[in-house]
Order: C-alpha cells, then structure tokens, then sequence
C-alpha cells in the first residue's frame, strides 16, 4: 500500500514537473529576457493583490 502510495506521488510529481517545463517554455515566450526577473519578482510576493 506504501509503495503504490509512493510510486502514485511520484508520478504526479513528475507530471507536475513537465508542467513547469512546459509554463516556464510559454513565459519565456511571452516575456522574453524578463522571463526570469519576471518570475523572481513574483515569488519574492511583488505582484500580490493589495486588499
């Protein structure tokens, strides 16, 4: 049961890292040189919503 849990997880964890692959393909697309400031900016919270 573990081990189908594990191999379950594993298998959504690479699905999601093809994802990634393909959303950081399609930003550098869309933002050119920007891509990666772009994408630093909005983990370090600089283009949250202010309430």
């Amino acid at each position: 049961m573990k081990e189908h849990k594990a191999v379950s997880l594993a298998k959504e964890i690479v699905a999601l890292d093809i994802k990634r692959d393909e959303l950081l393909e399609t930003l550098m697309n869309l933002a050119g040189k920007d891509a990666f400031p772009l994408l630093r900016a909005v983990q370090n919270g600089f283009y949250q919503k202010s309430s």
